[in-house]
């Protein structure tokens, strides 16, 4: 099985499965890799459960007239619990009286069973969070008395929003988790992932999270064991597993779009080698610097730009403006009227320059490093030239599939190093609180250049090798993407603390040709790039791109200007932090509709954690520079909070 199948390629995988440990170690061993699966818990019902008892004469007396679900194991229990004290067919005849709301599909199975239906389902990813979302949408709980039946710890959060909601909660715990009787499958893999002997670590409970790290404190080894997570892939079934894994300061590197073992396993297997070379990179950048690429000392750390990168609150919305730095300010055309473009791009300290001279102008929260997306071509064998009037031009374009072949992968960076002195310049230069943001263009735009030669309108030749020869299109994109992700792993390396990857052609797609043609290669750049480092995937022209650039946890979504925000959010999702999305031509304006621009952005935002304002596509040459300056302070003087 090869790479592009999704193949573990002999990768060592740790599981911590207990009930379907079988089918797992079948899974794994199908897609290619070794397993290692050592059950972590087993489920331990209350005997004499009086407290179970209790509850199920609250429902039949009807004291309880909400009663939720939240494990089929659980409503199987509880029923096992009660039916030796109370009459079996009473109690299900008292639930089917009530409102009973299941988070699910395994409780609601089991309800189907024993011949009951329930009134709500939970959506996925059935957490806490869609179930609170799910009374609010259905069942008015204020001043009833609501049964949850529990499962392990008690989850707080769900208790505290009902009680929120003015729910009286009546909690009843049916079974409790505990470690295997035989704890020396779990030991071993602990020791093994501590000692660099697997590679993965899968997880498909929460409670086996708890587990781990209990077994970890009594052998000893909690930190080293911490640590070694660090260098593996963790990766979790679902939401509410990996939220566990971050309530415990744990990674989280990948979690599938159904929450499901199968697609677990797939989904790993096809991802694991480029998450990989993303935990290769980290160590080179801590081997190379004595740092952690997020080292949470610096002053950049806790800016406004980073804390909106992780979704977390700041005192203001930060802001940055793409081509901040270019022919808009007098200071760039006098730099300009001595060199060409492409000279200027390769001179490393006029760019720190320019870009440092155009941040501290502005008063932005953030800096990008003045370059092009366009320079990473000729080493790849691009003959570029950036023509007076004409702007970029490749003169020995790719228009046969075997001029594919012709094509470069880039191993190294030697041939980019003014790209990272660039970098290393900015970053020494510039305010220590502001952090530095790399770029590379999307692969997509960086193939449409290398194949169009130069701008298009229809993108006739690169849709045409696309749709002619997948395996020549394939091939292309591959080495693309490879270089791509080496070539931002190493601005990270010189000083960047966030990247952005710029796909200013993708709108000519449709969303199923983006998604078979284009998709699976910026999902593995993104895997690729050093974890923990956050990244904004940003694609111009076509709003319904915009589910598709979700990336994973760490990725910043760029919106442009074509769709009004909090639509665009919501269709990215909110659990992903967004960057944008102030038409460009609004800085031509008067500063009466510039305001109430700025403001409509901001209101759309609606003060939630994670947004960092922009433009939806670069400054024009035409603008002003004080209505520049005047965005930026608009922003930090309506945002203040």
């Amino acid at each position: 099985m090869s790479d592009a199948q999704g193949s573990f390629n002999g990768l060592a995988i740790a599981a911590l499965e207990s009930r379907r440990s079988a089918d797992m170690e079948r899974l794994i061993a199908k897609f290619g890799g070794q397993p290692h699966v050592s059950p972590s818990m087993r489920e331990v019902p209350i005997e004499e459960n009086r407290e179970a008892v209790d509850f199920a004469y609250r429902v039949i007396t009807g004291e309880i007239s909400i009663v939720i679900f939240l494990t089929g194991v659980g409503f199987k229990q509880l029923l096992s619990s009660v039916e030796r004290s109370v009459d079996r067919q009473r109690f299900l005849n008292a639930l089917s009286d009530i409102t009973t709301i299941v988070r699910g599909p395994k409780p609601a199975a089991a309800m189907r069973e024993v011949g009951l239906t329930p009134s709500v389902k939970v959506p996925e990813p059935n957490t806490w969070r869609e179930l609170l979302r799910a009374i609010d949408e259905h069942v008015p709980v204020t001043n009833h008395k609501v049964g949850v039946q529990e499962y392990g710890k008690t989850n707080r959060s769900l208790m505290a929003g009902l009680e929120a909601r003015g729910a009286d909660v009546v909690p009843v715990q049916v079974y409790k988790w505990d470690l295997p009787e035989d704890t020396s499958p779990l030991e071993t893999n602990v020791r093994a992932m501590i000692a660099g002997q697997r590679d993965v670590l899968l997880l498909t409970s929460a409670h086996q999270v708890a587990n781990l790290l209990r077994i970890s404190s009594d052998m000893g080894v909690e930190e080293e064991l911490r640590q070694a997570l660090e260098q593996l892939i963790v990766a979790s079934i679902g939401p509410t597993t990996s939220e566990m894994l971050r309530q415990h300061d744990l990674p989280v590197d990948l979690e599938p779009e159904h929450p499901k073992m199968g697609h677990l396993i797939q989904e790993c297997a096809a991802r694991a080698h480029s998450l990989m070379s993303g935990r290769q990179a980290r160590t080179r950048v801590i081997e190379r610097t004595g740092k952690a690429p997020m080292d949470r000392q610096a002053a950049w750390y806790d800016g406004p730009f980073m804390r909106a990168c992780r979704r977390e609150a700041s005192s203001v919305t930060p802001v940055w403006l793409m081509r901040q730095a270019g022919r808009y300010m007098a200071e760039y055309r006098e730099v300009r009227s001595k060199l060409t473009f492409l000279e200027l791009c390769k001179d490393p300290a006029l760019c720190a320059e320019v870009m440092v001279t155009a941040v501290n102008r502005l008063g932005v929260d953030a800096a990008i490093i003045f370059s092009d997306l366009l320079p990473i071509l000729e080493p790849m064998g691009m003959q570029l030239e950036f023509a007076p009037g004409d702007g970029p031009v490749i003169h020995n374009p790719l228009r046969e599939s075997a001029d594919v072949d012709r094509v470069a992968e880039l191993e190294h960076m030697d041939t980019l190093d003014f790209v990272m002195e660039t970098v290393r310049l900015t970053r020494q230069e510039i305010a220590d609180h502001l952090p530095v943001i790399g770029f590379a263009g999307a692969p997509f735009t960086l193939v449409s250049y290398m194949i169009e030669g130069g701008s298009s309108r229809n993108y006739l030749h690169t849709k045409s090798l696309m749709y002619r020869d997948n395996g020549a299109w394939q091939t292309l994109m591959s080495k693309v993407s490879r270089s791509v992700a080496r070539y931002l792993n190493s601005q990270i390396a010189a000083g960047a603390q966030c990247v952005q990857l710029f796909d200013s052609w993708a709108g000519c797609l449709s969303v199923q040709d983006y998604q078979r043609y284009v998709f699976p290669f910026v999902k593995q750049i993104i895997d690729s790039i050093v974890p923990g480092v956050p990244v904004i995937n940003f694609a111009t022209g076509n709003p319904a791109l915009l589910p598709l650039l979700r990336g994973d946890d760490r990725t910043v979504v760029g919106i442009d200007w074509r769709v009004p925000l909090d639509a665009a959010w919501e269709q990215v999702g909110h659990n992903r932090a967004v960057q944008g999305n102030l038409d460009p031509i609004a800085l031509l304006g008067s500063p009466e509709s510039l305001r109430e621009m700025t403001s409509d952005v901001l209101q759309r935002a609606g003060g939630r954690a994670g947004h960092i304002f922009n433009l939806g596509h670069g400054i024009l040459p035409q603008t002003d520079v004080d209505s520049a300056i005047a965005l930026v302070d608009m922003v930090h003087e309506m945002s203040q909070r």
